[in-house]
């Protein structure tokens, strides 16, 4: 194992986690999935809303995430680029 994750792999994973919960998943699910601590949830929750990859739904108090359209074009992409890494051995 690598050890620390990078800031994207962090993404990927919160990403990812929300994709296999057919969009409908909440932050404590996240936070086990991704393996993050509440802060650093909340940071990156944060940033991905405002960069709209993902999309917060609160009904009462209760909140979940599903991916929006640039979410799915992330994850797209990442693949292609992991893809393509570990094709010439670079992972």
């Amino acid at each position: 194992m690598n050890g620390k994750r990078e800031r994207l792999q962090i993404i990927h994973d919160i990403l990812v986690t929300i994709q296999k919960n057919d969009g409908k998943v909440k932050p404590t699910h996240i936070l086990y999935k991704a393996n993050l601590s509440h802060q650093m949830l909340d940071e990156y929750l944060d940033e991905l809303i405002s960069k709209e990859f993902i999309v917060e739904k609160k009904i009462k108090s209760l909140k979940t995430y599903s991916l929006s359209d640039k979410g799915f074009k992330f994850l797209e992409k990442y693949g292609l680029i992991t893809e393509f890494v570990d094709s010439f051995g670079l992972n």
